[in-house]
């Protein structure tokens, strides 16, 4: 039983029972708001010092994620209203004292107007949050692009599907359909020789390829002319010159490297890597260095993900050497781990660090407190804010032929006299 309804008494009519946990329901929302409006001054100032680059995180909504154990969506809307509480002074102050909560600040937030803070200040306190989305849906808006649709290629998706949208001008258009149409004609003819020289009855015969069919026929092409043409390839092929004896690095015709771009270049990007001692080449860097076509997909089966905690990326990633090549460290299952091309920057920059073995793998930031995928979440040790109870919104229908909408005030002119 829970302690509302002992208060409220076990034979207490349902009208008040449900009054009973409302008003506990107001008091608990206002509470969790102040204490996402501490979170949000927590994460301004995060952002604001710059103290999130020494975790590894790769952006303010992903330390917020990491740490809090909340949506990305939700932690997207906290490093919004994180990242322009200065702009929205009133709103963000409502947050703190509990009346408003972080979505409907997050709603302005993210997509209101520069100097727009009083306009939202009193309209956040009584709007939902689609009421919100509406009112700044109707504020004027800069004149639209007129160049018109743009060359792109977009993904979305669904549990079922991915569905790709591609967007290009006629003459590229032209040649990517006459590409198509030629595998097509290739799949239909062997389609067709397939079916004259088969035995079976019609039933048996597999279906006449479609477009999807010479689509993906294409995209297969196209890879495997790349792969005869780099079968180990997965970064860009350049050449280093590297001098054994002073650990000093350069491009082939261009600049000197820092060290953690020569190990970066050296650890898992496909380039040629020529030694040198005293300005004379001695010889062409080991070929095993570079991780082979099986090797890489052991790996990527065994990590599936970059291994840096709170990161979870799982595309273009880099096999790292945990002991560098250049320092002896072999090419091996034990000696790679998967990272992703932000956090083997921050490594080999000596922002993270990563030691040990693939097995017992020990990541560290800058401070060498080890970095865990676990949340900060734990019992608080503090009362609960005290703020009064949030009333939330009225609930009334919007009447939006009475609305004035946020007009943005133009700059100011120069004055030329």
């Amino acid at each position: 039983m829970s302690s509302t309804t002992t208060s409220a008494g076990a034979d207490a009519g349902p009208a008040r029972r449900l009054e009973v946990l409302f008003e506990e329901l107001s008091e608990l929302t206002g509470q969790r708001n102040a204490i996402d409006g501490r979170i949000v001054e927590i994460v301004a100032e995060v952002e604001r010092d710059d103290l999130w680059g020494s975790t590894g995180a790769r952006s303010i909504p992903a330390l917020v994620a990491w740490k809090t154990g909340v949506s990305p969506a939700n932690a997207e809307t906290i490093a919004a209203v994180a990242h322009r509480i200065e702009e929205f002074p009133h709103c963000t102050q409502g947050l703190r004292e509990g009346r408003v909560s972080l979505d409907q600040v997050g709603v302005i937030a993210q997509r209101a107007a520069d100097g727009s803070d009083e306009h939202y200040a009193q309209l956040v306190e009584v709007a939902t949050v689609s009421q919100l989305r509406t009112a700044i849906k109707l504020e004027p808006r800069p004149d639209p692009d007129r160049r018109g649709p743009q060359p792109s290629i977009t993904k979305t998706g669904d549990a079922e599907f991915d569905f790709w949208r591609i967007t290009l001008p006629h003459a590229e258009s032209a040649v990517f359909a006459a590409a198509l149409q030629s595998h097509r004609d290739a799949l239909i003819a062997e389609w067709t020789h397939d079916r004259d020289n088969s035995d079976g009855t019609a039933d048996q015969h597999p279906p006449m390829p479609t477009q999807v069919d010479a689509f993906l026929r294409l995209v297969q092409a196209g890879w495997d002319g790349e792969v005869q043409r780099r079968p180990h390839g997965q970064h860009t092929t350049v050449v280093v010159h590297l001098d054994i004896n002073q650990q000093i690095g350069a491009l082939h015709l261009g600049p000197l490297l820092a060290d953690a771009e020569r190990q970066y270049l050296t650890c898992d990007a496909t380039c040629e890597v020529w030694f040198e001692r005293d300005g004379q080449v001695i010889g062409a860097g080991r070929s095993t260095r570079t991780i082979n076509r099986r090797l890489r997909r052991a790996l990527e089966h065994r990590d599936r993900t970059c291994t840096v905690p709170g990161c979870g990326a799982t595309r273009g990633l880099h096999a790292h050497h945990i002991q560098h090549w250049e320092d002896g460290g072999p090419t091996e299952l034990a000696n790679l781990v998967l990272v992703c091309p932000y956090h083997h920057r921050l490594h080999h920059r000596g922002i993270i660090t990563i030691t040990g073995n693939a097995a017992n793998l020990t990541i560290t930031d800058r401070a060498g407190r080890p970095l865990s995928a676990a949340s900060l979440a734990r019992l608080p040790k503090k009362p609960p804010p005290a703020v009064k109870p949030c009333p939330g919104p009225t609930g009334e229908r919007a009447q939006w032929w009475w609305y004035q909408p946020f007009q943005p005030q133009p700059p100011p002119t120069t004055n030329q006299n």
